[in-house]
């Protein structure tokens, strides 16, 4: 990769940092971002860190083994989760992981976003599924999302989160704003006594 554009890739990556902080997704030093940066390497969010914060020097690059091969701070504790993601997925260029509000609270609840309400939704990011609690920074975490890596375009982390991937930070950040809006959709409709969800020959025609 050029350094103008490798330069770049650390500029955008930033910047999603800052929008999910703008956005309220994240608070403090929460959350963490990736992207492929090359054949075999990763730029990541370093620990310790508030994404309002970033600059481009704080970055971290590592391999998909973890190993950091430039930056003098730690990755992200949840650095192996990103990697899992980045091994099993070759169509995966991003990785964002925050703590929006709503899509957090079915997440503490442990309730999927799975009811077809939105027909964008059912187009565009399909269900999300509640992968099994974990203790954070653990070995733990990326095992428990192996089950949905390969059909699902994002996963609630029970008691913790949110994680979405995407071709590229744009998606990956756009799919984590979806999420939680689609999480708000859901919390309003239970509110107003419970949606009307498409049917299932509904969903097959979008989905085609």
């Amino acid at each position: 990769m050029e350094q103008q554009s490798f330069q770049e890739l650390r500029e955008d990556l930033c910047r999603v940092c800052a929008l999910l902080y703008q956005r309220g997704y994240v608070a403090s030093n929460d959350g963490n971002v990736s992207v492929r940066a090359g054949e075999g390497q990763i730029l990541v969010t370093p620990s310790g860190v508030s994404k309002g914060r970033l600059t481009p020097d704080m970055l971290v690059l590592c391999d998909l083994e973890g190993r950091v091969l430039e930056g003098n701070r730690h990755p992200s504790s949840e650095t192996p989760m990103h990697l899992l993601l980045y091994r099993e997925r070759p169509d995966v260029g991003a990785v964002v992981h925050a703590h929006p509000a709503a899509a957090t609270a079915f997440a503490a609840c442990r309730r999927p976003l799975d009811v077809p309400y939105l027909t964008e939704v059912v187009s565009g990011l399909g269900p999300i599924p509640v992968a099994p609690y974990a203790l954070p920074s653990t070995p733990e975490v990326p095992e428990s999302i192996r089950p949905f890596v390969r059909d699902h375009k994002g996963v609630l982390l029970a008691n913790h989160g949110v994680l979405t991937v995407g071709a590229d930070l744009e998606q990956a950040y756009w799919r984590m704003e979806t999420v939680e809006h689609t999480a708000q959709i859901h919390l309003n409709a239970r509110l107003l006594g419970g949606g009307v969800a498409l049917s299932a020959q509904e969903v097959e025609e979008l989905q085609k």
